[in-house]
C-alpha cells in the first residue's frame, strides 16, 4: 500500500482530511473539501483490471472516473490516468474555492492517496515515476493557476505473508507514538518512547506516518541567492516600493512552489536585493537540511523567461565551514592585522569583503590563499588599520557546481578602537626646586613602550621612568633661574607616545605652566603719612608682568577691608606690572597697612606698607562763631573756630590785611573742640568805619599740613548807628544782617551744617533765613561723604542707600519744604550716583525711591534751590550709567514719579531696544523709547546695556521752564543713556513718543536737556531732533542721547508765522517812519503855524523819533536771540535800557498828545503859551522815561536782574523789572482810551431839533475818521495785549496785536500824515509850486473860516459840560488874518 495522506491545515479556506483502509472490500474513501461538504472517493482493484472510480455524491449526483489497465499488463493503472484521477479530485475541491489574484496568496491543499497493488516490485517503478515528474503540473481545469507542486511517499505497507504485514515510514517519516504503543513493531525495530518507523501491522483507520517529531519543532536556515540577468532600478532599494513588492511577491511564488516538494521545507523568503545584475539574496527555512539542488532547476526554468534567470547563478552558503583567526586579539588604530580563513573545502577559490565591500590586494592590504594539509587557508593582513575598518569581514570559499555552488563563508566582526591615554592633568610647577611628575596611562593590557617630547617657551627636560603597571612617569623639577621673570606663567606642552608590538601608537599633551614667584615694592607719595583731605597714591611694582589679578586691602589691627576696583589701575609692560592706588581725599578709613597682591593662578606676591592718615578737618567741618556779624567800634570781640576732632591741632587767627597771625587758645566745649582768639578793635579798625575785617582760623596737624577756614566777617558800626543790641546776637544797624552758626545738637558728634542769618529790624533782631540742616539729614551729609571717599564704597552703597530711602521717607515732611535739606539730599544723590553698583532690584529701588520722595517737594521750594532740577536729572542719569547688569537683566522699577526700565542688548540676538511707560496716577501719561540696535557701536563687549528712565511731574520741580517763555513740559520727560564703552554711530536715531498731558496746547518742540547750557545751569535746546504731532501724542527723532522732552506753547500755534509777522512788520514801520519824519521835516513850517497844530506836530514827530529808535533796538535784539548770538552784557543792557526808555518814551509822547487833545476840548477859553506846552510836554516825553528807566535799572542792576538771562529785555521771573513798561504802559493806553471816549461823545452830542439823514451819515464818518486817526496816535492798539495774556484766547487777538502795533509805524505814517489835509496840500505845493499860491489861499481861507474848535464847530458848543451841555459862549468866528495865531484855529485838522 502506497499513501499515507497527512491532512494539516494549508489556508484560512479548508482542512483536507484523508483516510482510507486497504484490505479486503474496497472501503468508501471520505474526503471533506472544507467548506464544500462530503466528497466521496472510492478506489476498485480487480484482477483483471485496475481503474479508479471516483464517485461524488455532491447534490444527489454521483461522479465516477475510471483508469484502464496499462498495456504493460502490470495490474498498474496509466500513471497519466492516475494523475487525472487526480486532477479531477482538485478540480472539484479548487473549483469552490474563489479565483487567485496578484496580492492574495493562494489556496494550497494536501491531497493524501492510497494506492493498492498485488505486486509490491511495482513500488519501485512507481517511486521512480513520481521522482522523474516535472512540477509544477498544471491541472486540466479552466483555472490555470491550479497546479500539483510536488508527490512525497510517506508510508510503505509490504504483505510478508498471509497475516503479516510491515508498515515502514519513509525517510524523514514515522509513527505516531500511539500507533507505536497499540500496534507490534517489525522484528530490529524496538518501540521509541514516542514513535517509530515501522510497525508489524495495518494501523488502524486514518493513521499514517508524520514527520519526524524534532523537524516539526525544529528550524533550519539555508541562505540562498540567485542572479537575475535585469537592470538593477534603485526602487529596488526600497522595500515599500511598488517593484520592489513585485519581484519579491513573483519571486517567493516560483521558489516557494519549487522547495515545497522537498520533505521538511517549511518556508521560502526574499530579503531584498543588490546590483550586480539583479543578485536575490533568499533565505530557506526546513525542518532540517533538505537537498535544495533538487529543485533548482525546476525554479530556474519557471523564472528563465519572466525574469531572467542567470543559468547556474544559485548560491548557497554553509555555515560553520570555515574556522576563522584573527591576530591580534585586541585591536588598535594603527596595528598590523592578520586574518585567517581555514576551510572545509578544498577549493581554493577564496575572497574577502568588508561590510559589503570586496577587498583586493592594495597598499594596505594583502592577500594570500594556499591549501594544507588538504584544507585551504586564506590570509588578510592590514596594515594599519584604521578606526573606519571597524566592522564585519567575510571570507568566503567557492565550490561552483551545476545547479548549485556551495559558498563557505565565515563572518567575524573586527572591532578597531583607539589606544587610549589616560594621562595625568595639566600641572602647574613653581620655579623653587618642587617637582611635579607627569603621567600616561592605559587600560590596554599590552605590551607597550614609550617616549616623552617637550615643545613651549620654556624647554626644561625631566626624567622618565619605564613603563609599569601600563603606566610611564616623567618628573620635572624647575629652578629660579630657568624662569625668567617675562616667562611666568607660559606653557610648555610635554606629550607621551606609547606603542604596541603590532604598530599601534597614540599620544597625549599634558600642559604644564611655570611660574616664577613675583618680586614685589610698594611705595607711596607722599612717604607713609598724609593728611585727612589731602590726596595720595600707593604704587606696586611687579617684576612679573602676566598676572591673572591685583588685589588691594587694608588692615586695620585685626579687621581687613578690600579696596573697591575704582580706586586703583594696573597696567603692563615688559618690565613688569604696576599697580596704582590713588585716592583725591584721604580720610580715617584709609589709614592701615596697605597689602598689595598679584595673583598668577594660584600663586600670589605681596608687599606691604603702613600708611598714617594724619587728622585735619575740612573747611566745612570748621564751626566759625561768628561768620558775619556787627560790632561797635572800638571794642574786644571773641572769635572761635570749632571742630567736632578732639586732635589738638595748632590752631592761629589772622587778618588778610594785617597778616601777623595770633596762637589761639584751646578750650573744650561739649562734643566741641574750640580754638579762642580776642580780637581788639582798635583806632587803626576805628578810622575804617563802614569796612569791615576778615579773619580767618588755620589748622595745622603736626605734620605741619593746614587747612582755612572760610573768613570771620566783622562789619564796624559807630556807636551812634546802633539800633539793635542782643547780648547773643551783638550790635548792628538799622536793616543790617548778620550769620550765626547753627546750634550745636546734642544728637550728632558732628558739627550741624547751614546758618542763620538775622536782621536789624526796628530794633529788634528778627531770623530771615535758617538754612541749618535736620540732623538726620546732617548725618546722612556726612556719611555720603565719607561713604564716597572710602575704600569699600562699591561694596557699602547698598547698606547706605537702604537707610537713606527710610530716613527720607521719615523726614519727608521736614525735607521737602526746606531749601536747605532738599538741596542736601540732591547733593548725597549727586555723589553716591557715581558709584559703580549692581543692578540688584532692592538697590535700584532705594535709589529711586529717594529721588520720587524728593520730587513731591512743593514747587515753590524748588524754585528757590537754583538749577535743583538739573542736578536731579544729572544724579540720576549718572546712576542709570553706573548701574551694572546682574544675568544680563535690569529689573524694572516704577514709582508715582519715576520709572526706571532697562535691557542688555547682545551681539546675536539681532532685537531692537523699545520699553514703554505709563503712569496710571498721572492720567496714564504715557511715553515710549525706541533706538534700532545697530545704530549702536560696541567696542570690546558683546552687548551693551541701556537703561531708560521716565519722569511723570518733572515740569512742577523745574523752573528752568520760565527760560522759554510761553511754552511748558507737555509730556514725561525720558532720559536714555547707553554704556560707558558704547559709541553711538554716525547716523544713530532715538524715536520717541510722548503722550501730550494738555491736548489744548499747540506748536510742540522735541527738546533735550543741556546741563551747560548756561553758567546758572542747564536747559531745554532742541538742537539735533526732529518731532510729529497728531491728535493724541508727539513723536520725537533725535542723533544722540540725554534727557527728552516736548515743550509746547501754551499761547498759539502760529508763533513761527507772527514772528515773521513782526520782522516784516518791524521792517515796514521804520521804514514808514523814517517816511514820516522825513515828511514832517518837508512841511514844517506849512502846518505849524497855530499854536494847536504846532503842538500836534510836534507830539507825532517825537513819537515818530521815539518808536524808529526803539523799534531798530528790538529788531536787533529779536534777532541776536533768533540766532543765538552771545553779546557782551554791558552791551546787553544798554540794548535793554535803549528799548525800555524810548518805548516809555513813545507811549508818553502818546500821553501828551491825548492830554492835549483833551485839554483843547475841555478848556477851549483857557489860553496857554507855546513855550509852557512845549516845557510840559517834553518833561512828560523824556524825562519821565528817563526817570523811570533809571529807577529800574538801579533797582534791579546791582542784582543781575535787570536783563533775561538769555535775551535783552526786562527780566520777569526774578525781578518783575518788565512791570516798569507794562504798568505806565497801560495805564497811558487806558487814559488815551477815555479821551478817544470823549472825543467820540463831543462828535455826536446832538444839536436843537432833528437831523436829517445826510446829517446822520456825515456824523458816522466824522466818528469813524475820528476813531481811525486816534487809534494809532493814541497807543489804543495796545489794548489789544490785555486779550493775549488770557490763557486759550482766540488766535485771532494774537494776530491783531502782532498787526497793529509792529505795523504801528505805518499807520503813523498814514494817519498823521498822509490823511492830513494841510499835509498833503503842503506836500501838493511843493510838488507844483505853480499850484502853491491857490492852493495856499484855499487853504488859509478854509481853515480860518470854520476852525474845528470853533464855536460853531460841533466840538466848541459845549465847552463848560464834557458831554453835550448847551454852550452859553459865543466866540467870533472869523478873525483878521493879522490876529495872533495863538487866537486861531485852536484844533484845526486835528483829525482830518
Amino acid at each position: 500500500m502506497v499513501g499515507s495522506p497527512q491532512p494539516w491545515q494549508v489556508g484560512e479556506e479548508g482542512l483536507l482530511l484523508l483516510a482510507g483502509h486497504a484490505k479486503g472490500q474496497i472501503p468508501l474513501q471520505v474526503i471533506n473539501c472544507i467548506p464544500f461538504g462530503p466528497l466521496e472517493l472510492r478506489l476498485l482493484g480487480v484482477a483483471a483490471e485496475l481503474h479508479f472510480v471516483k464517485e461524488m455524491a455532491l447534490s444527489s449526483r454521483l461522479l465516477s472516473y475510471a483508469c484502464p489497465l496499462s498495456a504493460a499488463g502490470n495490474q498498474l493503472p496509466s500513471p497519466p490516468c492516475a494523475l487525472a484521477g487526480l486532477r479531477a479530485l482538485l478540480t472539484l475541491c479548487s473549483g469552490r474555492v474563489p479565483a487567485v489574484t496578484l496580492g492574495i496568496s493562494a489556496v494550497e491543499y494536501t491531497v493524501g492517496i492510497e494506492i493498492n497493488f498485488a505486486d509490491s516490485s511495482l513500488q519501485n517503478s512507481l517511486r521512480s515515476y513520481f521522482k522523474n515528474l516535472s512540477f509544477p503540473l498544471l491541472l486540466n481545469v479552466s483555472d490555470s493557476s491550479v497546479k500539483m507542486s510536488s508527490i512525497n511517499v510517506t508510508t510503505v505497507c509490504d504483505s510478508t505473508g498471509a497475516n503479516s504485514t510491515h508498515c515502514y515510514c519513509e525517510h524523514g517519516y514515522e509513527w505516531p507514538a500511539e500507533a507505536c504503543a497499540l500496534q507490534p513493531t517489525c522484528p530490529k525495530a524496538s518501540a521509541a518512547e514516542e514513535s517509530c518507523n515501522c510497525i508489524a501491522q495495518l494501523p488502524p483507520k486514518g493513521t499514517y506516518c508524520q514527520l519526524h517529531s524534532e523537524d516539526a519543532s525544529s528550524v533550519y536556515i539555508i541562505e540562498m541567492s540567485v542572479r537575475l540577468d535585469l537592470p538593477f532600478q534603485d526602487d529596488l532599494w526600497n522595500s515599500s516600493s511598488t517593484l520592489f513588492k513585485k519581484y519579491k511577491h513573483d519571486l517567493e511564488k516560483v521558489f516557494f512552489a519549487g522547495y515545497s516538494s522537498l520533505p521538511g521545507f517549511r518556508n521560502v523568503t526574499v530579503t531584498g536585493f543588490r546590483p550586480g545584475s539583479i543578485v536575490v539574496p533568499y533565505t530557506v527555512i526546513a525542518a532540517r537540511d533538505i537537498p535544495v539542488e533538487r529543485a533548482n532547476s525546476k525554479i530556474a526554468a519557471d523564472l528563465k523567461d519572466t525574469y531572467n534567470l542567470i543559468d547556474n547563478s544559485f548560491r548557497r552558503e554553509i555555515p560553520d565551514g570555515v574556522n576563522f583567526s584573527v591576530s591580534p586579539e585586541r585591536i588598535f588604530k594603527g596595528d598590523t592585522v592578520k586574518m585567517t580563513c581555514e576551510s572545509k573545502s578544498t577549493s581554493s577559490n577564496a575572497s574577502w569583503d568588508f561590510s559589503g565591500h570586496l577587498i583586493s590586494t592594495g597598499t594596505r592590504h594583502s592577500i594570500m590563499n594556499d591549501i594544507t594539509d588538504g584544507k585551504s587557508v586564506s590570509t588578510l593582513t592590514i596594515t594599519s588599520i584604521q578606526l573606519s575598518e571597524t566592522g564585519n569581514y567575510t571570507c568566503a570559499f567557492m565550490e561552483w557546481g551545476t545547479n548549485l555552488t556551495l559558498i563557505y563563508k565565515a563572518v567575524e566582526n573586527i572591532a578597531v578602537s583607539q589606544l587610549h591615554i589616560m594621562p595625568s592633568e595639566n600641572v602647574s610647577v613653581v620655579c623653587n626646586g618642587e617637582s611635579k611628575e607627569l603621567r600616561c596611562c592605559t587600560d590596554a593590557e599590552i605590551e607597550l613602550t614609550s617616549s616623552w617630547k617637550t615643545n613651549g617657551a620654556l624647554n626644561i627636560s625631566g626624567s622618565p621612568t619605564s613603563i609599569n603597571n601600563y603606566c610611564t612617569t616623567y618628573v620635572l623639577q624647575a629652578n629660579e633661574s630657568q624662569c625668567p621673570a617675562d616667562k611666568s606663567g607660559a606653557k610648555t606642552d610635554y606629550t607621551c607616545e606609547l606603542n604596541s608590538t603590532y604598530g599601534a601608537r597614540n599620544y597625549s599633551v599634558i600642559g604644564v605652566t611655570y611660574f616664577r614667584l613675583a618680586k614685589v615694592n610698594i611705595t607711596s607719595i607722599p612717604d607713609g603719612k598724609v593728611s585727612e583731605g589731602h590726596s595720595f597714591s600707593v604704587s606696586c611694582i611687579s617684576d612679573v608682568s602676566n598676572y591673572n589679578e591685583v588685589t588691594w586691602q587694608i588692615q586695620t589691627g585685626s579687621s581687613i577691608k578690600n579696596v573697591d576696583k575704582v580706586w586703583y589701575t594696573t597696567s603692563k609692560s615688559n618690565r613688569g606690572a604696576v599697580s596704582v592706588l590713588t585716592v583725591g581725599n584721604a580720610n580715617q578709613n584709609w589709614a592701615g597697612t596697605y597689602i598689595c597682591t598679584f595673583y598668577q593662578s594660584f600663586l600670589n606676591s605681596s608687599a606691604h606698607l603702613e600708611m598714617d592718615i594724619v587728622p585735619l578737618p575740612q573747611q566745612q567741618d570748621i564751626r566759625r562763631d561768628p561768620i558775619d556779624t556787627s560790632v561797635s567800634c572800638p571794642m574786644n570781640r571773641d572769635l572761635k573756630c570749632c571742630t567736632h576732632r578732639k586732635e589738638n591741632y595748632t590752631v592761629v587767627f589772622y587778618d588778610l590785611q594785617r597778616p601777623q597771625s595770633v596762637l589761639a587758645e584751646r578750650r573744650l566745649e561739649g562734643r566741641l573742640n574750640c580754638y579762642y582768639h580776642n580780637l581788639q578793635i582798635t583806632e587803626d579798625h576805628c578810622n575804617s568805619v563802614g569796612h569791615s575785617v576778615q579773619m580767618f582760623c588755620e589748622f595745622s596737624n603736626q605734620i605741619n599740613d593746614s587747612i582755612k577756614s572760610s573768613p570771620l566777617i566783622l562789619n564796624l558800626v559807630s556807636v551812634k548807628n546802633i539800633r539793635c543790641d542782643s547780648s547773643d546776637l551783638g550790635v548792628g544797624e538799622n536793616g543790617a544782617l548778620i550769620t550765626m552758626p547753627c546750634s550745636q545738637s546734642n544728637e550728632t558728634a558732628t558739627s550741624v551744617r547751614g546758618n542763620i542769618t538775622y536782621k536789624c529790624d526796628n530794633a529788634k533782631w528778627i531770623t530771615v533765613n535758617n538754612s541749618c540742616l535736620i540732623v538726620p539729614v546732617n548725618e546722612l551729609l556726612n556719611s555720603a561723604e565719607e561713604l564716597v571717599f572710602s575704600p569699600e564704597s562699591v561694596q557699602n552703597l547698598p547698606t547706605y542707600l537702604e537707610s537713606l530711602d527710610t530716613t527720607i521717607k521719615k523726614e519727608q515732611q521736614n525735607i521737602t519744604n526746606s531749601v536747605a535739606n532738599l538741596k542736601a539730599v540732591v547733593e548725597i544723590l549727586n555723589m553716591v550716583s557715581i558709584i559703580p553698583v549692581d543692578a540688584n532690584q532692592t538697590t535700584m529701588e532705594h535709589f529711586l525711591s529717594t529721588v520720587d520722595t524728593i520730587m513731591t517737594s512743593p514747587t515753590e521750594t524748588w524754585k528757590e534751590f537754583k538749577n535743583g532740577s538739573s542736578q536731579l536729572l544729572d544724579s540720576v542719569e549718572r546712576f542709570s550709567e553706573s548701574l551694572q547688569p546682574l544675568n544680563d537683566t535690569i529689573p524694572l522699577v516704577r514709582y508715582d514719579n519715576i520709572q526706571l526700565e532697562g535691557a542688555v542688548i547682545g551681539k546675536n540676538n539681532g532685537s531692537d531696544y523699545h520699553k514703554s511707560f505709563v503712569f496710571p496716577k498721572s492720567a496714564n501719561l504715557s511715553g515710549s523709547v525706541l533706538i534700532d540696535e545697530a545704530k549702536i557701536n560696541r567696542t570690546g563687549t558683546s552687548f551693551s546695556t541701556i537703561i531708560s528712565v521716565a519722569y511723570s511731574s518733572f515740569g512742577h520741580i523745574d523752573p528752568q521752564n520760565n527760560k522759554r517763555p510761553g511754552f511748558v513740559i507737555n509730556g514725561l520727560v525720558l532720559t536714555t543713556v547707553v554704556s560707558p564703552s558704547d559709541r553711538l554711530n554716525d547716523d544713530f536715531q532715538i524715536n520717541m513718543t510722548f503722550a501730550k498731558s494738555e491736548k489744548s496746547l499747540k506748536n510742540p518742540k522735541c527738546v533735550f536737556w543741556k546741563f551747560n547750557l548756561s553758567a546758572d545751569g542747564g536747559g531745554w535746546v532742541d538742537a539735533g531732533c526732529e518731532s510729529r504731532e497728531d491728535a493724541h501724542q508727539v513723536t520725537c527723532s533725535c542723533n544722540h542721547l540725554t534727557s527728552f522732552s516736548v515743550l509746547m506753547s501754551a499761547s498759539h500755534e502760529d508763533s513761527v508765522a507772527l514772528t515773521y509777522l513782526t520782522y516784516i512788520g518791524l521792517g515796514v514801520s521804520i521804514l514808514s517812519l523814517v517816511v514820516c519824519i522825513g515828511i514832517e521835516l518837508a512841511v514844517w513850517k506849512s502846518v505849524t503855524k497855530t499854536r494847536i497844530s504846532y503842538m500836534r506836530h510836534v507830539c507825532i514827530l517825537n513819537i515818530s523819533i521815539s518808536l524808529l529808535i526803539a523799534d531798530i533796538w528790538f529788531l536787533v535784539v529779536a534777532v541776536m536771540d533768533d540766532k543765538n548770538y552771545q553779546v557782551d552784557q554791558r552791551i546787553c543792557t544798554a540794548a535793554t535800557f535803549f528799548i525800555h526808555y524810548f518805548y516809555l518814551c513813545v507811549f508818553f509822547w502818546m500821553l501828551t498828545l491825548g492830554l492835549m487833545l483833551f485839554y483843547h476840548l475841555v478848556f477851549i477859553l483857557h489860553n496857554t503859551s507855546k513855550t509852557v506846552m512845549k516845557a510840559v510836554s517834553i518833561c512828560l516825553g523824556y524825562v519821565c522815561p528817563l526817570a523811570i528807566s533809571l529807577v529800574t535799572m538801579a533797582s534791579t542792576l546791582p542784582q543781575g536782574t535787570y536783563t533775561k538771562k538769555k535775551v535783552c529785555l526786562l527780566n520777569w521771573e526774578d525781578s518783575r523789572a518788565l512791570l516798569a513798561l507794562v504798568i505806565p504802559a497801560l495805564v497811558i493806553v487806558a487814559i488815551n482810551a477815555i479821551v478817544t471816549i470823549i472825543v467820540m461823545a463831543k462828535i455826536s452830542r446832538r444839536s436843537i431839533g432833528e437831523k436829517s439823514m445826510s446829517e446822520e451819515h456825515t456824523l458816522l464818518y466824522r466818528i469813524a475818521k475820528c476813531i481811525g486817526v486816534l487809534t494809532p496816535l493814541l497807543g489804543l492798539t495796545w489794548g489789544f495785549g490785555f486779550a493775549t495774556v488770557i490763557p486759550e484766547s482766540p488766535t485771532i487777538f494774537h494776530i491783531l496785536f502782532t498787526i497793529f502795533n509792529s505795523f504801528q509805524g505805518l499807520f503813523i505814517l498814514l494817519c498823521g500824515a498822509f490823511w492830513d489835509r494841510k499835509v498833503r496840500e503842503a506836500l501838493l505845493n511843493k510838488c507844483s509850486f505853480s499850484r502853491w499860491s491857490s492852493q495856499h489861499t484855499k487853504s488859509t481861507s478854509q481853515g480860518m473860516s470854520a476852525p474845528m474848535l470853533s464855536i460853531s464847530s460841533p466840538f466848541s458848543r459845549t465847552l463848560n459840560n464834557l458831554f453835550g451841555k448847551a454852550g452859553k459862549y459865543q466866540v467870533s468866528s472869523t478873525e483878521s488874518a493879522s490876529s495872533s495865531p495863538e487866537n486861531t484855529s485852536k484844533t484845526y485838522s486835528l483829525m482830518t
